[in-house]
């Protein structure tokens, strides 16, 4: 099924698909929402699965930026402004959502929602960019699923009392991201950076960040205007442009 929202963007609901985004580089066009009720071979970072029952959001946003490819990999940081306010305009609760470096959005400390950026043909005129989506709306994956040391997945429903479907989900998400995308395209990544710290988890707090078999200690300090973790060790400050982040 498609359709056209107010926010400009196309929507096309399948009932099952291997993976929204592998859909989106399939089809290309857009601005267009790609979703679907079952995803049988969906992944997050790394190419790690990503649990998609029924009942969850699955969607992929498909666009074709302009931008060099270190400007559009900024997208993640919008995504995730995006994803935090439609969950609070589904919830009512501002103060239960926080934003984990790189691309995951917390509930009440857990892991609720993850985003994967994927690109193709970037600096070309063929340069297509697919903005995945997932998050436990009903349910979330079994804690023993996920690495140790890793956040434990909650769902909105077990956390919030709140049933919402994946289409009043898109709903809410869809003007959210329009509404970024366009203090993006217009202002830069500034005001983009300094309400993604206003929402960050453990700003200013020690975490680890692990960089293949490498993992530092150090003071979450801040994102600097490339969207790098500055990490403060006790013998240097650290810009780190990608890694796994564990409290």
């Amino acid at each position: 099924m498609s359709a056209e929202a107010a926010d400009g963007a196309g929507r096309i609901a399948l009932p099952e698909i291997d993976s929204t985004n592998a859909e989106g580089f399939r089809r290309g066009g857009g601005p267009v929402w790609i979703t679907a009720g079952l995803q049988t071979a969906g992944r997050g970072r790394r190419a790690r699965p990503w649990v998609s029952p029924r009942g969850n959001f699955h969607g992929t946003l498909v666009l074709h930026p302009a931008e060099p490819p270190e400007t559009v990999a900024l997208r993640s940081f919008v995504a995730a402004l995006a994803l935090r306010d439609a969950l609070v305009a589904v919830t009512g609760l501002p103060d239960a959502f926080a934003l984990k470096w790189p691309n995951d959005v917390l509930l009440n400390g857990g892991k609720v929602a993850g985003i994967l950026l994927e690109s193709q043909s970037l600096g070309t005129p063929d340069a297509t960019l697919c903005i995945g989506i997932g998050v436990n709306l009903i349910a979330a994956p079994d804690a023993s699923l996920v690495e140790p040391g890793a956040l434990a997945p909650v769902s909105l429903l077990q956390d919030t009392g709140k049933r919402v479907t994946p289409e009043a989900f898109l709903d809410a998400l869809a003007p959210t991201y329009a509404t970024w995308e366009t203090t993006f395209a217009t202002q830069g990544f500034a005001p983009i950076r300094a309400a993604w710290l206003a929402h960050a988890a453990r700003l200013g707090e020690a975490i680890k960040a692990r960089t293949g078999v490498t993992t530092r200690t150090g003071i979450f300090e801040t994102i600097d205007a490339t969207g790098n973790l500055i990490l403060r060790t006790p013998s240097v400050t650290l810009a780190i442009p990608a890694a796994e982040v564990f409290f």
